[in-house]
């Protein structure tokens, strides 16, 4: 009797045990998409003070977030080939130290350097090297270390809201640090760097790879081949994705402006702001990864119903500038988005092998980098020629991205 009760407590503490490491494994990998969106989103709110401090102009500023992007977008590829060949963490640690240099090397350069514009624009660079292998791979990493359809979408909605919830205090933290020193944002992203680096040293562990290396060719191949097979719906995730980074950012973007030129609110006040329909898109985000399970034909309803919510509510922003209407308004929009892309994620990486998962969902992560990089830039044209013009063609772009997701994926019940 005694032994068979040590069995069943040995067991117990067991299970117990290789559950609480696979939270911190979630936790740690979740702290990558966290740290990469920082990088990027604590600086938008400050890019004004850089103008002064840097005596450039706003064009000049504005490059100092799309060249980041603009690097991740070549580059990521890449690095999903490579995680695919050698291994996700042998592309993820090395990514984050690289990101840690370049904001070292922008921080270093605006104490030190004079005229410093220009090795920040290098740092930056660097940063947007290390973002391509770093947060992209978080996606297939998830996807190889869990077996069941159920871990892999909870732990892919724990992922999006670490990806929201940066951008939810982006610019919060962006503004604090700023105030006191106006260089600091970049000083304070090498040392998350180095947190997330030792959590994936320590907590994360490597599923185990096939030693057989695929050559190239080959591999092309079956890419080829995927896309053969698996294009229609592919293609229809890669389009909204884009689309859903694309209407977030410039939709924030309309609001900053608003706030600061129609109102005079700035600083944290506007940060606090902003970060309220961001909250509504993280908290979504969380809810709908652990609602919708291995359920992909749920995936497919609930992200058709997140586009509707997205192209009524964009649509609503055209009647009033009540200030309190806009925001009510845009938390409607982040729960749109927010519910969206979980579903999204774990469509991709359940419905893709193994061995390609990787490149696949960095092509992905591709085109939400454009959508990031294309959303404020088009925004801000289409505001100096109509406000209702840019919401009239944004309502149209969601409803074009809702009907995509009608008729394009088509999941098997499971």
């Amino acid at each position: 009797m005694e032994y068979t009760k040590t069995l069943s407590h040995n067991k117990r503490d067991k299970h117990k045990a290789k559950e609480t490491g696979k939270r911190w494994t979630v936790v740690s990998i979740a702290s990558i998409p966290l740290v990469m969106t920082l990088g990027n989103s604590m600086l938008i709110p400050v890019l004004p003070t850089f103008e002064k401090e840097l005596n450039i102009s706003a064009f000049q500023s504005s490059m100092i977030i799309t060249v980041y992007s603009i690097v991740a977008i070549f580059l990521i590829p890449i690095a999903g080939y490579l995680s695919d060949q050698i291994g996700r963490k042998k592309v993820i640690i090395p990514s984050l130290i690289i990101a840690g240099i370049g904001g070292l090397l922008a921080g270093w350069a605006s104490w030190k350097i004079d005229d410093a514009y220009w090795w920040i624009l290098v740092g930056r660079i660097l940063q947007g090297v290390g973002a391509a292998g770093a947060f992209p791979i978080v996606l297939p990493l998830v996807g190889d270390l869990f077996r069941s359809d159920e871990e892999v979408s909870s732990s892919l909605g724990i992922i999006e809201t670490s990806n929201t919830l940066g951008k939810v205090l982006s610019p919060i933290l962006g503004s604090f640090l700023a105030s006191l020193i106006w260089f600091l944002p970049f000083l304070a992203f090498p040392v998350f760097c180095l947190i997330s680096v030792l959590l994936m040293i320590f907590l994360v562990k490597s599923p185990k790879k096939k030693e057989v290396k695929i050559p190239f060719r080959q591999f092309f191949k079956a890419i080829k081949l995927i896309f053969k097979e698996k294009g229609r719906w592919v293609y229809a995730i890669f389009a909204i994705g884009g689309i859903l980074m694309f209407v977030l950012f410039g939709v924030l973007f309309y609001l900053s402006s608003m706030l600061e030129d129609r109102y005079g609110i700035a600083g944290l006040t506007k940060g606090l702001i902003l970060s309220i329909p961001l909250a509504a898109l993280c908290l979504s985000s969380f809810i709908t990864g652990k609602k919708i399970e291995k359920n992909k034909v749920l995936m497919k309803w609930v992200t058709f119903i997140g586009l509707v919510l997205l192209s009524a509510s964009v649509f609503a922003i055209s009647f009033s500038l009540n200030i309190w209407y806009l925001v009510s308004v845009f938390v409607v929009c982040g729960i749109g988005i927010g519910v969206a892309l979980p579903c999204l994620d774990a469509l991709l990486t359940e419905g893709i092998e193994k061995e390609q998962r990787g490149t696949v969902t960095s092509i992905y992560s591709s085109m939400r980098f454009i959508g990031v990089a294309a959303g404020p830039p088009a925004f801000a044209i289409l505001m100096d020629l109509s406000h209702k013009i840019m919401f009239y063609s944004t309502t149209a772009i969601c409803l074009l991205a809702g009907i995509t997701a009608l008729f394009a994926i088509k999941p098997k019940q499971t």
